[in-house]
């Protein structure tokens, strides 16, 4: 038998930074070698995502216990890969997805899908000796992701105290990944100079970001410009701010709701809130800036917006292909995020960045607000060239996992290794 050849495979329920049950997967080779995979779970989903399967027992764990998940790891998923090449990553990636046979995962689920998967490829590099990134993206592996770091959470992140899901920083004027994390490291820090100087809380939401309590949303853009200021640093030349505006949770009967403000918009209005932002703080970037189906609000936000910013897709387009080139036919937005758990195979996800990148649009590897201490996606946006990573903020261990990885991974790679800044940008933004 080759070296490579699955001869176990083994789920079990772990538990994520939300101490919330999720799946984790371990496939063991022939040569003993092991590769693990440890799934991701969103507060913040999209309707038309692949289904995450929880046993919706209300006698355990509320409702969110995976042993279901787990089970079809152990006893249908299993028995059918043991015995393959964990190097035919697309092979059994396809295999998955055949024993599954629903279009959203809904059988298997998506969770039990995607640790096998990531475990597989883990399994994989182990077995050879490389990293990751290197296994799956080859010596072209070498362009480090610009992090985009939440600063502030709101929305559901920060149990809908604000309408504004994420305030987040881009650290464009950095000269490399390391350099980039400690830009952003000083910016949190100087954020929580300025919350404390005006009595805000320094708690934290799901993703590390500061938990605001604000009056109105642009309360967050105006400290988050003060923070950075604070740091040291030029609002927009070394430091761009990004959005995550989640339009779709306060999306109600057409109309955009601001709970905050009392105010509901329709989407020529709500557009024009957002391009006033725009043209009075550096953004950079806003993701889902209208709501997951409301694909003319989305035309009218590109029109008003054209080439100045970073629109990004996230609950529009999951991941998924036939979403994204939706998109992409009718000049929708110019960016898709890119999450594994949306769509449940490592195959499927390369795919979606591939198409991303092919159709001139910027891919933004993301995390969930449920994480663990796995790095794998870090390793994803680098074997892709990917060129953006969102992981939620600098603090809390499940964050600082992956940005810790992401400076390591930076270091072996030594002079080839590429941070492209804010030249990454040019692409899209005229």
């Amino acid at each position: 038998m080759a070296k490579t050849t699955i001869k176990q495979v083994k789920a079990r329920q772990i538990y994520d930074s939300r101490a919330n049950p999720t799946v984790e997967v371990d496939v063991i080779l022939e040569c003993g070698v092991m590769g693990r995979g440890l799934v991701p779970s969103g507060a913040s989903t999209g309707k038309h995502e692949a289904i995450e399967l929880r046993d919706n027992n209300p006698q355990r764990l509320g409702g969110k216990s995976v042993l279901n998940a787990v089970k079809n790891v152990n006893e249908l998923i299993g028995p059918r890969i043991v015995g393959l090449d964990a190097m035919d990553q697309s092979l059994i990636d396809n295999l998955l997805l055949e024993i599954d046979g629903t279009p959203n995962k809904a059988k298997m689920g998506a969770n039990a899908i995607l640790g096998v998967s990531m475990a597989t490829a883990w399994a994989a590099a182990n077995a050879q000796g490389i990293p990751l990134y290197r296994y799956l993206g080859g010596s072209n592996a070498r362009i480090l992701p610009v992090p985009m770091i939440q600063i502030i959470g709101g929305g559901m992140h920060a149990n809908g105290s604000i309408d504004i899901q994420d305030y987040m920083v881009v650290p464009v004027g950095a000269g490399s990944f390391a350099e980039a994390i400690e830009m952003v490291v000083n910016v949190y820090h100087g954020t929580r100079q300025v919350f404390a100087g005006k009595g805000k809380p320094v708690s934290v939401a799901d993703e590390g970001g500061f938990w605001p309590t604000f009056k109105h949303n642009t309360e967050g853009l105006d400290l988050l410009v003060a923070g950075i200021e604070k740091a040291g640093y030029r609002p927009g030349e070394d430091i761009a701010i990004a959005l995550d505006v989640a339009a779709s949770h306060f999306y109600e009967d057409g109309k955009y709701c601001f709970s905050l403000e009392n105010r509901k918009m329709d989407q020529e209005e709500f557009a024009d809130i957002l391009v006033s932002w725009v043209d009075k703080y550096p953004i950079i970037s806003i993701e889902d800036g209208m709501a997951e189906d409301d694909w003319e609000g989305w035309k009218i936000l590109t029109k008003k917006m054209k080439s100045r910013i970073q629109l990004v897709g996230d609950d529009l387009f999951v991941t998924n292909i036939d979403r994204i080139q939706r998109g992409v036919e009718n000049g929708i937005g110019n960016s898709v995020l890119i999450k594994l758990n949306q769509i449940g195979t490592l195959t499927e996800t390369m795919q979606a960045i591939e198409l991303t990148k092919n159709a001139g649009y910027l891919p933004v590897v993301s995390a969930r607000s449920g994480e663990t201490e796995d790095a794998s996606i870090v390793h994803l946006a680098i074997a892709t060239g990917a060129g953006q990573l969102k992981v939620g903020s600098v603090a809390r261990s499940e964050r600082g996992a992956k940005w810790n990885e992401g400076i390591r991974i930076e270091e072996q790679l030594g002079a080839m290794g590429i941070y492209p800044g804010k030249e990454l940008f040019k692409r899209i933004i005229k």
